[in-house]
C-alpha cells in the first residue's frame, strides 16, 4: 500500500489524535503514526492510508475508533518489576507507613495502575503488597488497573505470560506466585489475580476521580513511561487529576524519563536512591466542630429504615418516556434556580481541586450557621469519601438523607460509600430506595449491575445492565449525567456496552 499523506494531513491528524487520546505525535514521530494507521488500513480493508485518516476525521471518535487506534499507536513494552528501585522503595517505605497508619483502624488500601498495559505492573504491585501484608484478606484492598488498549486488558485479565515478561524479577517470584500450565508458559496465582481490577480508561477524556469508576482516594498511583507521550498540556492535566484522586500524604509514581521540575508543581518531590516520587502534601485535620450528636440524631430519623421497605431486586416500575420529558435524579444545588450560597460555592471549588481538607473546613463552618443544608452535607460526604474517610462520609450521606428524604441522589451517595466499605447488601437496598424514589435514575441501574457483577451474579447483573441502556437510549449522548461528576450519556453507554462484551467473552 503506497503512502501519499501530505504533512498539513499528518499535522491534521496528530492534533485530533492528541484532543481525543492524549497522545502526542510532534513531525520527528509521524513515522511512527504512518506505521500505525498503515496497519489499521490494511485491517479495516482502506485501499489507501488516505481514505483511513478520511474515516477517522469524518466525524468525532467514537469508542471503537478510539479502541482500534490504540492497538496500533499505544506502547506495551514492560515485565514484570520494571525498575526493581520503584518497588523496592514501595515495599521499604511507602506500603509499611501505610500499614502502620491504618492498621486496627482504617484498614484499606487503594493503588491505582493508570496505563497499566498487559497487567505486569498491577501484578506487581499486588504481589509486593502480599509480601508487605500477610494478612491482608483482613484489609479493604482495591487494586485498580486501567488502560485504553482493550487488547492489553483482554491479555493482562488472562494473567498468562510468556518468559520475556520475567526479564530481571526478585528471587523466588516466579516459583511463588505463578503455576506453569503445560504451555510452558506461567500464570498468576488466582489469590493474586483476584485482587487486580482491570478496566477501561481513557486518561485524555474520561472524568477522575470519581467515584463511579472507583479512581477517587487512593493512596498510591502508578502513571509510568505514559506521560511522556503526551502532549505537554494534556500531561499537566492528567497529573492534575492525579492529585485530585489522591488523598493527602498519597503518592504519585511516574517513569524515570518522567521527571520533571515543572509538570508537577503542587506535589512534594521526594528523592529516594535510584528512585524520584511525589507525594500530595498531607491534610490538616478540621478545625471546627461541628454541633456534635447532629449526625447520630439526624441519621436515627431515617436509619435502621424497615429492612421489608424494598426488596433487593430491581424495582418494576415503568421508565419514563424519555430522559428529557423525566429528569434521572433530583437537582443536587442547594438551591434550585439560584446560585449557591458563598460558603459553598468556596468548598464547592477546593473540592474540585481536590484540596479536600479546606472544602471540609470551610463546610463544617458553614454548616455551624445552617445546620440543615441537605446539599452541604452531600458535598462534606463526598469530600470524606475522597479522603479515604469512609464512616464520616457516611455519617454525612446518612444527614443529608434525614434532611432531604426524598432525594433519591443521596440515597445513591450513600450507596456508593456502603460499596467502597464493602456492605454489599446495604449498597443494594440503598440503590433500590433511589430507584423507588427516581425509577429512572440511570447510574442506580448501573451501580446495581456492578455489584451484581461483584457478587457473581452474572445474569441479574446483566438486566441491570439493560435497564441503564433503556433509559440512556433516548438521552442525548452528549449529555452529563447528574451525579455523575461529569461523565455523559454516550460514555456510559460505551462503558456498559464494554463491560457486556467482557462478559460474553470470558
Amino acid at each position: 500500500m503506497t503512502v501519499t499523506v501530505s504533512e498539513a494531513r499528518w499535522s491534521q491528524l496528530s492534533q485530533f489524535i492528541a484532543g481525543h487520546m492524549g497522545l502526542h505525535f510532534p513531525p520527528e514521530r509521524w513515522r511512527d503514526l504512518e506505521r500505525g494507521l498503515a496497519a489499521i488500513a490494511r485491517e479495516r480493508q482502506f485501499t489507501t492510508v488516505e481514505a483511513c485518516i478520511d474515516w477517522l476525521l469524518s466525524s468525532p471518535l467514537s469508542k471503537s475508533q478510539i479502541e482500534i487506534l490504540a492497538s496500533q499507536l499505544t506502547v506495551g513494552e514492560t515485565y514484570f518489576f520494571r525498575e526493581k528501585q520503584t518497588f523496592q522503595v514501595l515495599e521499604e517505605h511507602i506500603l509499611p507507613e501505610l500499614i502502620r497508619s491504618r492498621r486496627g483502624a482504617n484498614q484499606r488500601l487503594r493503588l491505582w495502575s493508570a496505563g497499566c498495559a498487559t497487567g505486569e505492573e498491577p501484578y506487581s504491585i499486588a504481589i509486593a503488597l502480599s509480601r508487605a501484608l500477610p494478612d491482608w484478606q483482613d484489609w479493604q484492598i482495591t487494586i485498580l488497573a486501567t488502560d485504553i488498549n482493550p487488547g492489553f486488558l483482554e491479555k493482562a485479565s488472562r494473567g498468562v505470560y510468556k518468559e520475556w515478561s520475567f526479564r530481571d524479577p526478585p528471587a523466588g517470584i516466579q516459583e511463588r506466585y505463578f503455576r506453569r500450565p503445560s504451555d510452558g508458559c506461567r500464570a498468576i496465582l488466582p489469590a493474586i489475580k483476584e485482587r487486580v481490577t482491570f478496566s477501561y480508561l481513557n486518561l485524555a477524556e474520561d472524568v477522575y476521580p470519581s467515584l463511579l469508576n472507583n479512581t477517587n482516594a487512593m493512596d498510591v498511583i502508578f502513571c509510568r513511561n505514559v506521560l511522556m507521550y503526551f502532549a505537554p498540556e494534556r500531561a499537566r492535566q492528567v497529573v492534575r487529576n492525579f492529585y485530585r484522586a489522591l488523598v493527602g500524604g498519597g503518592w504519585l509514581v511516574v517513569g524515570p524519563a518522567e521527571t520533571s521540575q515543572v509538570l508537577y508543581p503542587e506535589f512534594d518531590t521526594v528523592n529516594f536512591p535510584g528512585a524520584t516520587l511525589y507525594r500530595k502534601a498531607s491534610e490538616r485535620g478540621l478545625t471546627a466542630t461541628v454541633f456534635p450528636g447532629l449526625l447520630q440524631e439526624k441519621a436515627q430519623e431515617v436509619f435502621p429504615l424497615a429492612d421489608d421497605w424494598l426488596s433487593s431486586s430491581a424495582p418494576s416500575v415503568p421508565f419514563p418516556p424519555s430522559c428529557q420529558e423525566s429528569p434521572l435524579l433530583p437537582e443536587e444545588e442547594p438551591r434550585a434556580g439560584s446560585p449557591p450560597p458563598p460558603g459553598y460555592a468556596e468548598a464547592l471549588v477546593r473540592y474540585e481541586q481536590g484540596r479536600y481538607a479546606e472544602a471540609a473546613e470551610i463546610l463544617a463552618q458553614f454548616l455551624a450557621a445552617s445546620p440543615g443544608d441537605a446539599a452541604a452535607m452531600a458535598l462534606l460526604a463526598r469530600t470524606h469519601a475522597n479522603r479515604g474517610q469512609l464512616t464520616e462520609a457516611r455519617q454525612w450521606c446518612e444527614s443529608a438523607i434525614a434532611a432531604d428524604k426524598l432525594n433519591a441522589g443521596w440515597h445513591y451517595l450513600r450507596a456508593t460509600i456502603l460499596q467502597e466499605q464493602g456492605s454489599f447488601p446495604d449498597a443494594t437496598r440503598a440503590l433500590n430506595r433511589a430507584l423507588y424514589l427516581e425509577p429512572g435514575f440511570v447510574l442506580a441501574h448501573f451501580a446495581l449491575g456492578h455489584l451484581a457483577l461483584r457478587q457473581r451474579q452474572a445474569s441479574q447483573a446483566m438486566k441491570h445492565f439493560a435497564n441503564a441502556l433503556a433509559l440512556l437510549r433516548s438521552c442525548p449522548p452528549e449529555r452529563v449525567l447528574p451525579e455523575s461528576e461529569g461523565t455523559t450519556a454516550g460514555r456510559l453507554v460505551e462503558i456498559i456496552q464494554s463491560v457486556r462484551a467482557r462478559r460474553e467473552t470470558a
